[in-house]
C-alpha cells in the first residue's frame, strides 16, 4: 500500500483542491481572542487590527471569525458528501473592556450549521493548565474568581447524509478499530490525552504553534476515515495531522501560511517508520492484554482475526489490519506525485 502527502505554503481561504475531493478534515485553527494569534489575525484582517487597537473585544471576535469563516466555506466545498470535519478549538478568556469568555467553539459550530453541516456529538479533552490553581482571579471569597479553562472542544460535523460504502468493502473492514478502542475513543470526554508543548527552536515558531498532540488527529483519523481516504488540514502548523495520517495509512494534504514550518517537518517525517511501528505495536499489545484479561475473567471472544494470532470480540473486527510504514520518501519535484503542485510532498510505502 502507498500513501501520498502534500503540503502547500498557501492561504487556506483559497484551497487548490477539486470540489468534493476530501473525505475528512482534521484541524486546529488559530484561536480568536487568544493574544498569541493577534498579529496573525491583524495581518489578515484590517477590521481585526482596528478592533484590537480600539480595545473592542466584540468587534475583534467577529472580525477574527470572519477570517476563519472563509476557510470553513472552502472546506465545505472540497469535502465529499457524507464527509466529516473535526475542528479542535478552545474558548478564550480575555480582559478588554472587562473580563469575559469568548466562545470560539459555539461561533464555529454556528458557521458550519449555516453551511449545511449536521453537528454530531463532539468531544472534550483535557489540556495542561499553566497553573496549579483551579481558578482565575484573586482571593478566597465570592464572587471575583473564575473557573479555569482546562479543556478543548473537538467539534464533529458531517456534510449531509451519512456516507455509504459498497457492500463488502475491504478497505472499510481493514480500517476497523478494536471493540475496546471503540468504547474509549467514542466517549464524549477524553481524559487519557494531555496537551503538550511543541518541540521547536525558540525562534518565534514555538510561540506560534498550537499544542496539538499526535494522539488527537491519529484517533480522529481512525474513527472517521478508511484506507485510501484523503485527510485535509487547512491549518497545518507543525504537521501533526499529516504525521498522524502517515501512521494511519491515509493520504493527506495541508495548507500553512508560515513556510518555516514546512522546513521543520523533515525530522518528524524521518522518524515515521519507527513511530509507526511503536504506535501499531502499542495498539496490538493493548488488544492482546485485553484478550488475556477477558480469558482470566472466563470470557471467550467469539471471532478470530484474519491477519493476527488473536481473537476479537465482534464480527466487524475480523479483517482489522494495522498497516506499518516501511519507507518514507520526500518527493523532490512536485510533478513526481501525479497532479501535485505542492511545496512539500512525501510518498509512504507500507
Amino acid at each position: 500500500m502507498e500513501t501520498t502527502h502534500r503540503v502547500h505554503a498557501a492561504d487556506a481561504r483559497d484551497l487548490t483542491l477539486p470540489d468534493e475531493s476530501v473525505a475528512l478534515a482534521v484541524t486546529s485553527p488559530p484561536y480568536p481572542m487568544v493574544e498569541l494569534w493577534d498579529d496573525l489575525f491583524a495581518d489578515l484582517s484590517a477590521d481585526a487590527a482596528d478592533a484590537l487597537a480600539a480595545g473592542d473585544g466584540e468587534a475583534a471576535f467577529a472580525a477574527m471569525h470572519a477570517v476563519l469563516d472563509e476557510v470553513w466555506a472552502e472546506l465545505a466545498r472540497v469535502l465529499r458528501p457524507g464527509g466529516i470535519a473535526c475542528i479542535n478549538v478552545g474558548d478564550a478568556t480575555r480582559t478588554l473592556e472587562r473580563f469575559r469568555v469568548y466562545p470560539n467553539h459555539s461561533r464555529i459550530l454556528d458557521t458550519f450549521v449555516e453551511l449545511g453541516f449536521d453537528p454530531l456529538p463532539g468531544v472534550l479533552w483535557r489540556k495542561p493548565a499553566n497553573s496549579a490553581a483551579k481558578f482565575m482571579g484573586s482571593g478566597m471569597v465570592p464572587s471575583n474568581a473564575y473557573v479555569t479553562l482546562e479543556h478543548e472542544h473537538i467539534l464533529v460535523l458531517r456534510k449531509g447524509a451519512r456516507r455509504s460504502f459498497p457492500a463488502g468493502d475491504d478497505r472499510r473492514y481493514e480500517s476497523a478499530y478494536f471493540w475496546e478502542e471503540r468504547n474509549r475513543w467514542f466517549s464524549d470526554v477524553w481524559t487519557d490525552i494531555r496537551g503538550r508543548l511543541q518541540d521547536l527552536p525558540d525562534d518565534g515558531r514555538r510561540d506560534r504553534a498550537a499544542a496539538f498532540p499526535f494522539a488527537v488527529p491519529y484517533r480522529l483519523i481512525n474513527m472517521f476515515s478508511v484506507y485510501g481516504d484523503r485527510v485535509l488540514d487547512p491549518f497545518w502548523g507543525t504537521g501533526t495531522t499529516t504525521l498522524a495520517a502517515m501512521v494511519a495509512g491515509r493520504d493527506s494534504v495541508g495548507y500553512e501560511l508560515d513556510e518555516a514550518f514546512l522546513d521543520a517537518f523533515e525530522a518528524r517525517a524521518g522518524d515515521l517508520p519507527g513511530l509507526s511501528r511503536r504506535v501499531v505495536d502499542r495498539r496490538l499489545d493493548a488488544h492482546r492484554e485485553f484478550v488475556a484479561d477477558r480469558r482470566d475473567a472466563g470470557e471467550t471472544l467469539g471471532y478470530e482475526a484474519e491477519h493476527y494470532d488473536f481473537p476479537v470480540r465482534t464480527k466487524q473486527e475480523r479483517q482489522i489490519r494495522l498497516r506499518t510504514a516501511e519507507t518514507v520518501e520526500r518527493v523532490g519535484a512536485p510533478g513526481d506525485i501525479e497532479g501535485s503542485d505542492a511545496d512539500l510532498a512525501y510518498r509512504v510505502q507500507y
